[in-house]
């Protein structure tokens, strides 16, 4: 991985730019991550929020209940709808973003540390069972 990295929507409406290594890389197995993605799973990558930044656009933002507090943040493209950032709360000053993976410019690099919300995945989702599980949220990255 090359610092900074970048990534965007589809389209190419959104671009964004971060300047520090990731947090954390996990795939997150939730419903709500299922149904956002079409698929088993949301694959992301936590950054420092100082470190992430748009570089051209706005992001639009769609809220999900969260059973750890309020609502998730989800941010799309207005344009093309492209899911680009996740794991945020409503009202929150989170000191991380989490990006989805699909959406760098270069996704080859992401390495999953952990599955979380294990506890709803699908029967065919198939895991690696090489990394750590959790049935809901891992232990958290930074401190609150």
């Amino acid at each position: 991985m090359k610092i900074p990295f970048t990534g965007g929507c589809v389209c190419g409406a959104i671009r964004y730019e971060c300047t520090a290594e990731p947090i954390m890389m996990l795939k997150c197995h939730c419903r709500d991550c299922q149904q956002i993605s079409g698929g088993g799973f949301a694959a992301a990558v936590l950054v420092p929020a100082e470190a992430f930044r748009l570089t051209r656009g706005q992001l639009r933002y769609h809220f999900t209940p969260s059973i750890r507090r309020g609502k998730h943040k989800r941010g799309f493209c207005p344009e093309c709808g492209s899911r680009m950032t996740g794991a945020e709360f409503e009202g929150d000053d989170s000191q991380f973003v989490g990006v989805l993976a699909a959406s760098l410019d270069d996704p080859s690099w992401f390495q999953p540390q952990m599955d979380i919300f294990v506890s709803e995945a699908q029967p065919w989702d198939q895991m690696d069972p090489a990394i750590p599980k959790f049935g809901q949220y891992p232990p958290s990255p930074v401190k609150e």
